[in-house]
């Protein structure tokens, strides 16, 4: 088994976490438009149309976001 480098863990965790916080909007985002609706609109509708209208901007809050709270460690 090849060994793995604690940065290239490091950096598949951060990874990991931020596909499940996308995953979590996605699951959000579905939900809402579903209620808007009427009725289930699916995963991959709903995967489509936040990528196409939320993504940039949820990306850009959300690195802003993080360099606060690592300007507030400091």
């Amino acid at each position: 088994m090849p060994e793995v480098e604690a940065g290239s863990l490091l950096e598949h965790a951060i990874f990991y976490r931020e596909l499940l916080a996308e995953q979590k909007e996605i699951l959000r985002h579905k939900w809402s438009e579903s209620e808007k609706a009427g009725q289930d609109i699916g995963f991959e509708n709903a995967l489509v149309n936040w990528v196409v209208h939320h993504r940039a901007r949820w990306r850009k809050e959300r690195r802003q976001r993080v360099r606060e709270m690592a300007a507030d460690e400091i």
